[in-house]
């Protein structure tokens, strides 16, 4: 058994469902249209930029979390993945997680994307384990604060170090695929790096060491 680990957005997704599920709460006029739009698109140009301040962009994110019950955001999120994450899923995903699972690897996904739009997408996809950034929860309430260490950047190591001590699983042939530029340093940590659908500093990077390139839609 090998660790397979996946990125999400723009790597098994055609998309990115943070910025998504954005942008399908200004369509549900859920939040003030015409200034979130515009920060949502800053902060995920930032994203794409590698420049992001993870923890401005949780305390804005996790804001309309923050004000809405369990229950509330339960059924919103049902909505969301049925219109907006199920026809994101990229082409190629499903064939390529059944492919990993058939050979007995351990299946995770590892993602800035907070634990709140990511979570039903996993089970979605049928892999179990995430790390995700999490929003901190008190009195059964999203807040705006990070519950721990941000998944990005290297903090997706940290998380993944200590996910490792509890898990009983190695890095020993361990694969991961991405498709951004904001995962170098965990591709350069994991055995066989893959670059799917790679933004350009990616895709660069990946030509140069002779990383596989591939794509899944």
């Amino acid at each position: 058994m090998s660790l397979t680990i996946f990125d999400l957005d723009n790597t098994l997704l055609h998309g990115d469902s943070d910025y998504e599920w954005g942008q399908f709460l200004v369509a549900k006029k859920l939040v003030d249209e015409k200034e979130y739009e515009i920060a949502n698109k800053v902060f995920y140009d930032d994203y794409k930029n590698g420049t992001l301040d993870i923890i401005k962009f949780s305390a804005f994110s996790f804001k309309p979390l923050s004000i809405r019950t369990m229950e509330e955001l339960d059924k919103l999120h049902k909505e969301f993945m049925h219109d907006i994450i199920v026809p994101m899923i990229a082409t190629g995903s499903r064939e390529l997680i059944k492919k990993h699972h058939d050979l007995g690897d351990t299946l995770l996904i590892i993602t800035a994307t907070n634990g709140f739009v990511t979570r039903p997408i996993a089970s979605e996809l049928g892999i179990e384990n995430i790390l995700a950034t999490e929003p901190l929860i008190v009195d059964g309430r999203y807040t705006t604060e990070v519950d721990g260490t941000p998944c990005f950047q290297e903090g997706k190591i940290t998380r993944l170090n200590q996910w490792l001590e509890s898990s009983n699983e190695t890095m020993e042939n361990s694969t991961f695929y991405s498709d951004s530029y904001n995962d170098i340093s965990l591709l350069e940590t994991v055995d066989t790096p893959i670059a799917v659908d790679p933004d350009e500093k990616l895709r660069e990077i990946a030509k140069q060491r002779d990383w596989e390139i591939i794509s899944l839609r």
